[in-house]
C-alpha cells in the first residue's frame, strides 16, 4: 500500500480520489483549506487538516506528518484556482492569487515533499487543456490557462533535474470535467466526464504511470481540440 499526498481535496476530483485511494487501503494525506468534507468520511486511512498552500503554519503541520512517514510514494498536485474574467477587468491581485495556488503552491509543496520520495515515486500534477500550446483557448481565462501552462513546463524541468535519483514527474492536461469549479466558471455547461470517473483515471495513472512515463504531458480529453 502506498503513502499518498493529494492537494485540493474538499470537493470534485480531489475528494473522489481520496475516497478511492483510501477504500483500496492506501494511506492518504488530504490537504485542502476546508478539511471538513474529508474528516466527515471518517476513514482510518486518511489524515486531513486545514491546509493553505500560502501558509507557513500549514507547511509546519505538513512537516510533522512527513516526519512520521518513512516515504511518500505519490504526490498529486490537484489544487487549483480559477477566475473567469476579461483581462482588462482583472486586478493584478486576482491574477497573482491564481498563480499563488496553481504555480507557486505546486512548486512549494513539491519542494517540501521531494526529500521523502525515492526513485520509484511519482509526482502527478493536474493541468488543463487550456494550458497546452495550440489547444483551444477561452476568453476570460488568462490567469488560469497560463498558470496551467507553467506547471507543464515545470514538470518537464523537474523530470530532467531528478532523472538520476527520481521520482518521476508527469502532468495531466484535463479537458472538461463536471465539477463545482467548472460550474462556477461556466454555469450551465455540461461536461462529458464526471469527477468520479476522472478521479479513477488519475488514481490508476498515479499508481502505475511512472513505469511508462517521465517528464511527459498527457492530454486527457475526449472533446477539447
Amino acid at each position: 500500500m502506498a503513502n499518498i499526498i493529494i492537494t485540493g481535496t474538499s470537493r470534485g476530483i480531489g475528494f473522489e480520489m481520496v475516497k478511492q485511494f483510501s477504500e483500496e487501503g492506501h494511506q492518504v494525506l488530504a490537504l485542502s483549506r476546508n478539511a471538513q468534507p474529508i474528516l466527515d468520511l471518517e476513514s482510518e486511512n486518511v489524515i486531513a487538516f486545514p491546509f493553505d498552500l500560502s501558509s507557513n503554519e500549514s507547511f509546519r503541520q505538513l512537516k510533522a506528518v512527513l516526519d512520521s512517514w518513512d516515504t511518500v510514494d505519490i504526490l498529486i498536485n490537484n489544487a487549483g484556482s480559477l477566475v473567469n474574467q476579461p483581462f482588462l477587468e482583472m486586478s493584478m491581485e486576482d491574477f497573482e492569487k491564481v498563480y499563488q495556488v496553481n504555480v507557486f503552491g505546486v512548486a512549494k509543496i513539491t519542494q517540501a515533499v521531494l526529500p521523502k520520495m525515492n526513485k520509484k515515486g511519482h509526482v502527478v500534477t493536474v493541468s488543463s487543456m487550456g494550458g497546452v500550446q495550440g489547444s483551444m483557448k477561452f476568453p476570460g481565462l488568462s490567469a488560469y490557462s497560463s498558470s496551467k501552462g507553467a506547471v507543464i513546463t515545470l514538470t518537464e524541468l523537474w523530470a530532467e533535474e531528478f532523472k538520476e535519483t527520481g521520482p518521476s514527474f508527469n502532468v495531466l492536461a484535463l479537458g472538461a470535467v463536471q465539477t463545482e469549479m467548472l460550474e462556477e466558471a461556466f454555469p450551465g455547461y455540461q461536461a462529458p466526464l464526471t469527477a468520479e470517473a476522472m478521479a479513477n483515471y488519475i488514481k490508476n495513472f498515479a499508481l502505475t504511470g511512472q513505469e511508462f512515463y517521465n517528464g511527459k504531458l498527457l492530454q486527457v480529453s475526449s472533446s477539447t481540440p
